[in-house]
Protein backbone atom coordinates (compact mmCIF):
# COMPACT_ATOMS: atom_id res chain seq x y z
CA UNK A 1 0.00 0.00 0.00
CA UNK A 2 1.13 3.48 -1.07
CA UNK A 3 2.83 5.66 1.81
CA UNK A 4 3.95 9.05 1.96
CA UNK A 5 5.51 10.44 5.87
CA UNK A 6 5.35 13.92 4.79
CA UNK A 7 2.23 14.41 3.22
CA UNK A 8 -0.65 15.11 5.44
CA UNK A 9 -4.21 13.52 5.35
CA UNK A 10 -7.08 15.42 6.44
CA UNK A 11 -11.14 14.61 5.93
CA UNK A 12 -13.52 16.88 3.92
CA UNK A 13 -17.01 16.75 4.54
CA UNK A 14 -20.72 18.51 4.60
CA UNK A 15 -22.31 17.98 8.74
CA UNK A 16 -25.62 17.55 8.29
CA UNK A 17 -28.82 16.47 10.61
CA UNK A 18 -29.28 13.33 8.70
CA UNK A 19 -25.25 11.91 9.02
CA UNK A 20 -23.18 10.79 11.83
CA UNK A 21 -23.19 13.51 15.00
CA UNK A 22 -19.83 15.72 14.76
CA UNK A 23 -18.82 14.59 17.95
CA UNK A 24 -18.76 11.10 16.96
CA UNK A 25 -17.42 11.84 13.57
CA UNK A 26 -14.31 13.83 14.76
CA UNK A 27 -13.41 10.77 17.55
CA UNK A 28 -13.19 8.31 14.46
CA UNK A 29 -11.62 10.60 12.35
CA UNK A 30 -8.33 11.31 15.08
CA UNK A 31 -8.54 7.57 16.03
CA UNK A 32 -8.31 6.52 12.28
CA UNK A 33 -4.83 8.90 12.36
CA UNK A 34 -6.62 11.94 10.27
CA UNK A 35 -4.50 15.23 11.27
CA UNK A 36 -8.07 17.45 10.08
CA UNK A 37 -11.79 17.50 9.86
CA UNK A 38 -12.91 20.77 7.09
CA UNK A 39 -16.53 20.72 7.15
CA UNK A 40 -18.82 23.09 4.32
CA UNK A 41 -21.05 25.82 5.22
CA UNK A 42 -24.20 26.95 3.38
CA UNK A 43 -26.34 28.98 5.66
CA UNK A 44 -29.53 28.00 3.04
CA UNK A 45 -30.20 26.84 -0.03
CA UNK A 46 -32.64 29.56 -1.87
CA UNK A 47 -34.95 27.33 -3.69
CA UNK A 48 -34.79 29.19 -7.17
CA UNK A 49 -31.91 27.42 -7.94
CA UNK A 50 -31.43 29.68 -10.85
CA UNK A 51 -27.48 29.46 -10.25
CA UNK A 52 -26.37 25.98 -11.53
CA UNK A 53 -24.21 23.00 -9.02
CA UNK A 54 -20.52 23.33 -10.15
CA UNK A 55 -20.72 20.11 -9.71
CA UNK A 56 -23.08 19.59 -12.62
CA UNK A 57 -26.64 18.11 -12.41
CA UNK A 58 -29.03 18.44 -9.40
CA UNK A 59 -28.04 19.57 -6.32
CA UNK A 60 -27.02 17.32 -3.75
CA UNK A 61 -29.12 16.61 -0.90
CA UNK A 62 -26.54 17.41 1.78
CA UNK A 63 -26.29 20.94 0.84
CA UNK A 64 -29.62 21.98 2.00
CA UNK A 65 -29.06 20.18 5.50
CA UNK A 66 -25.18 21.65 6.83
CA UNK A 67 -25.40 22.36 10.31
CA UNK A 68 -23.09 25.73 11.56
CA UNK A 69 -19.79 25.38 11.21
CA UNK A 70 -18.58 26.62 14.02
CA UNK A 71 -21.38 25.11 16.42
CA UNK A 72 -20.53 21.83 14.65
CA UNK A 73 -16.50 22.28 15.02
CA UNK A 74 -17.03 22.94 18.73
CA UNK A 75 -18.36 19.79 19.41
CA UNK A 76 -15.63 17.78 17.41
CA UNK A 77 -13.25 19.89 19.65
CA UNK A 78 -14.72 18.50 22.57
CA UNK A 79 -14.22 14.75 21.28
CA UNK A 80 -10.61 15.04 20.33
CA UNK A 81 -7.30 15.84 21.39
CA UNK A 82 -5.30 16.16 18.51
CA UNK A 83 -7.72 16.81 15.96
CA UNK A 84 -7.54 19.79 14.03
CA UNK A 85 -10.65 21.87 12.76
CA UNK A 86 -11.00 23.91 10.16
CA UNK A 87 -13.82 25.47 7.67
CA UNK A 88 -14.25 24.39 4.35
CA UNK A 89 -15.04 27.07 3.76
CA UNK A 90 -16.46 29.50 5.58
CA UNK A 91 -18.75 32.15 3.32
CA UNK A 92 -17.44 35.92 4.36
CA UNK A 93 -19.54 37.19 2.00
CA UNK A 94 -22.55 35.85 4.08
CA UNK A 95 -20.95 37.11 7.43
CA UNK A 96 -20.69 39.64 10.01
CA UNK A 97 -16.75 40.05 10.51
CA UNK A 98 -16.96 41.18 13.94
CA UNK A 99 -19.02 38.21 14.73
CA UNK A 100 -17.02 35.62 13.16
CA UNK A 101 -13.87 37.28 14.41
CA UNK A 102 -15.74 36.21 18.15
CA UNK A 103 -16.32 32.96 17.19
CA UNK A 104 -12.93 31.91 15.27
CA UNK A 105 -10.98 33.22 17.84
CA UNK A 106 -13.30 31.56 20.41
CA UNK A 107 -13.43 28.17 18.59
CA UNK A 108 -9.75 28.68 18.66
CA UNK A 109 -9.09 28.92 22.53
CA UNK A 110 -11.39 26.38 23.22
CA UNK A 111 -10.06 24.18 20.79
CA UNK A 112 -6.13 25.35 22.86
CA UNK A 113 -4.72 26.65 19.44
CA UNK A 114 -6.57 23.82 16.83
CA UNK A 115 -8.40 26.37 14.27
CA UNK A 116 -7.33 26.55 10.41
CA UNK A 117 -9.96 29.02 9.12
CA UNK A 118 -11.02 28.26 5.62
CA UNK A 119 -12.35 31.14 3.39
CA UNK A 120 -13.91 31.33 0.08
CA UNK A 121 -16.40 33.95 -1.95
CA UNK A 122 -18.67 31.08 -2.58
CA UNK A 123 -20.81 30.05 -5.88
CA UNK A 124 -24.76 30.17 -5.10
CA UNK A 125 -25.70 33.94 -6.32
CA UNK A 126 -29.01 34.13 -4.73
CA UNK A 127 -27.70 32.40 -1.48
CA UNK A 128 -25.57 35.43 -0.98
CA UNK A 129 -27.91 38.14 -2.58
CA UNK A 130 -30.42 37.03 0.61
CA UNK A 131 -27.65 37.94 2.63
CA UNK A 132 -27.19 41.42 0.71
CA UNK A 133 -24.47 40.98 -1.30
CA UNK A 134 -24.06 41.77 -4.45
CA UNK A 135 -22.07 39.21 -6.50
CA UNK A 136 -19.88 41.16 -8.59
CA UNK A 137 -18.42 42.64 -5.51
CA UNK A 138 -18.10 39.70 -3.45
CA UNK A 139 -14.60 39.08 -3.83
CA UNK A 140 -13.57 42.92 -2.49
CA UNK A 141 -16.29 42.79 0.02
CA UNK A 142 -14.43 39.31 1.82
CA UNK A 143 -11.29 40.61 1.34
CA UNK A 144 -12.26 43.58 3.80
CA UNK A 145 -13.98 41.67 5.88
CA UNK A 146 -10.96 39.00 6.84
CA UNK A 147 -8.76 43.19 7.04
CA UNK A 148 -11.15 44.00 9.49
CA UNK A 149 -10.77 40.39 11.17
CA UNK A 150 -7.29 40.70 11.54
CA UNK A 151 -7.39 44.15 12.81
CA UNK A 152 -9.55 42.86 15.30
CA UNK A 153 -7.77 39.84 16.30
CA UNK A 154 -4.56 41.46 16.80
CA UNK A 155 -5.54 45.16 18.43
CA UNK A 156 -6.73 45.93 21.68
CA UNK A 157 -8.26 49.07 20.29
CA UNK A 158 -9.39 47.56 16.88
CA UNK A 159 -10.60 49.94 14.02
CA UNK A 160 -11.68 49.31 10.20
CA UNK A 161 -12.60 52.08 7.30
CA UNK A 162 -13.27 50.34 4.00
CA UNK A 163 -16.30 50.73 1.22
CA UNK A 164 -17.66 47.40 2.84
CA UNK A 165 -16.35 47.14 6.47
CA UNK A 166 -16.74 50.14 8.58
CA UNK A 167 -16.06 50.78 12.59
CA UNK A 168 -14.83 52.97 15.09
CA UNK A 169 -12.21 52.29 17.83
CA UNK A 170 -13.96 48.87 19.01
CA UNK A 171 -12.46 46.26 22.14
CA UNK A 172 -13.47 42.46 21.06
CA UNK A 173 -12.32 39.86 23.55
CA UNK A 174 -10.94 36.61 23.25
CA UNK A 175 -8.16 36.81 21.12
CA UNK A 176 -6.77 33.71 18.78
CA UNK A 177 -4.59 31.43 21.00
CA UNK A 178 -2.91 30.77 18.31
CA UNK A 179 -0.31 33.93 17.14
CA UNK A 180 -0.59 36.29 15.60
CA UNK A 181 -4.24 34.28 14.26
CA UNK A 182 -5.07 31.01 12.89
CA UNK A 183 -3.82 30.49 10.11
CA UNK A 184 -5.92 31.51 7.03
CA UNK A 185 -7.06 28.64 4.09
CA UNK A 186 -7.45 30.91 0.86
CA UNK A 187 -10.05 28.66 -1.04
CA UNK A 188 -10.45 29.54 -4.78
CA UNK A 189 -8.90 29.22 -8.22
CA UNK A 190 -6.45 32.11 -9.91
CA UNK A 191 -8.60 34.65 -8.76
CA UNK A 192 -7.72 34.01 -5.25
CA UNK A 193 -3.90 33.98 -5.76
CA UNK A 194 -3.92 38.26 -4.86
CA UNK A 195 -5.64 37.18 -1.92
CA UNK A 196 -3.26 34.42 -0.74
CA UNK A 197 -0.74 36.81 -1.21
CA UNK A 198 -1.81 39.38 1.01
CA UNK A 199 -3.00 37.58 3.96
CA UNK A 200 -3.02 33.37 3.02
CA UNK A 201 -1.21 31.26 4.97
CA UNK A 202 -2.34 28.67 2.74
CA UNK A 203 -4.24 27.59 -0.74
CA UNK A 204 -7.40 25.63 -0.17
CA UNK A 205 -7.13 23.89 -3.70
CA UNK A 206 -10.77 22.76 -4.07
CA UNK A 207 -10.67 18.88 -5.60
CA UNK A 208 -8.01 19.63 -8.56
CA UNK A 209 -6.78 16.57 -10.01
CA UNK A 210 -2.76 16.78 -9.95
CA UNK A 211 -2.59 17.45 -13.46
CA UNK A 212 -4.59 20.86 -13.11
CA UNK A 213 -2.77 21.35 -9.75
CA UNK A 214 0.93 21.33 -11.19
CA UNK A 215 -0.43 23.64 -14.03
CA UNK A 216 -1.42 26.12 -11.28
CA UNK A 217 1.35 25.93 -9.13
CA UNK A 218 4.52 28.00 -10.52
CA UNK A 219 1.56 31.13 -10.93
CA UNK A 220 0.77 31.03 -7.36
CA UNK A 221 4.36 31.27 -6.44
CA UNK A 222 5.07 33.87 -8.88
CA UNK A 223 1.99 35.96 -7.77
CA UNK A 224 2.58 35.23 -3.41
CA UNK A 225 6.40 35.57 -4.13
CA UNK A 226 7.18 32.46 -2.02
CA UNK A 227 6.20 28.76 -1.73
CA UNK A 228 2.95 28.65 -0.50
CA UNK A 229 1.56 25.16 1.21
CA UNK A 230 -1.18 23.48 -0.55
CA UNK A 231 -4.05 21.69 0.92
CA UNK A 232 -6.29 19.73 -1.68
CA UNK A 233 -9.94 19.87 -0.21
CA UNK A 234 -11.77 16.82 -1.51
CA UNK A 235 -8.89 14.83 -2.98
CA UNK A 236 -9.15 11.54 -4.45
CA UNK A 237 -8.11 9.09 -2.94
CA UNK A 238 -6.84 6.97 -5.41
CA UNK A 239 -3.23 5.83 -5.05
CA UNK A 240 -1.63 7.15 -8.45
CA UNK A 241 -3.15 10.66 -7.57
CA UNK A 242 -1.80 10.75 -4.13
CA UNK A 243 1.72 10.09 -5.01
CA UNK A 244 1.24 12.56 -7.61
CA UNK A 245 0.10 15.09 -5.01
CA UNK A 246 3.23 13.94 -2.70
CA UNK A 247 5.31 14.83 -6.06
CA UNK A 248 4.15 17.82 -5.99
CA UNK A 249 4.65 18.64 -2.60
CA UNK A 250 1.48 18.97 -1.61
CA UNK A 251 0.88 19.45 2.43
CA UNK A 252 -2.15 18.15 2.94
CA UNK A 253 -5.05 16.34 0.94
CA UNK A 254 -8.46 15.82 2.34
CA UNK A 255 -9.84 12.94 1.64
CA UNK A 256 -13.95 13.55 0.46
CA UNK A 257 -16.04 11.59 3.05
CA UNK A 258 -19.43 11.31 1.97
CA UNK A 259 -22.27 12.51 4.51
CA UNK A 260 -24.56 9.08 6.17
CA UNK A 261 -25.56 7.46 9.32
CA UNK A 262 -22.84 6.53 11.52
CA UNK A 263 -22.14 2.64 10.67
CA UNK A 264 -21.75 3.98 6.90
CA UNK A 265 -19.14 6.77 7.67
CA UNK A 266 -17.33 4.16 9.99
CA UNK A 267 -16.83 1.65 7.78
CA UNK A 268 -15.66 4.62 4.75
CA UNK A 269 -13.19 6.09 7.48
CA UNK A 270 -11.95 2.49 7.37
CA UNK A 271 -11.53 2.86 3.61
CA UNK A 272 -10.19 5.74 3.52
CA UNK A 273 -7.64 5.37 6.21
CA UNK A 274 -6.26 2.39 4.20
CA UNK A 275 -6.20 4.38 1.12
CA UNK A 276 -3.85 6.59 3.15
CA UNK A 277 -1.48 4.31 4.47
Amino acid sequence: MWFNKNMKFGISTFITDEGIAPGPLAKAIEEHGFDSLFVAEHTHIPLSRKTPYPGGGELPQKYYRTLDPFIALTAATAATERLLVGTGVALMIERDPIITAKEVASLDLISGGRMLFGIGVGWNREEMENHGTDPRTRGKLMNERIRAMIEIWTKDEAEFHGKFVDFDPIAAWPKPLQKPYPPIYVGGGKRAFDRIAEFGDAWLANGLPPEKLETMLPELRETAGRDVPVTVFGASSKPEHLEAYAQLGVERVLLSLPTAPEDETLSHLDKLAEAAG
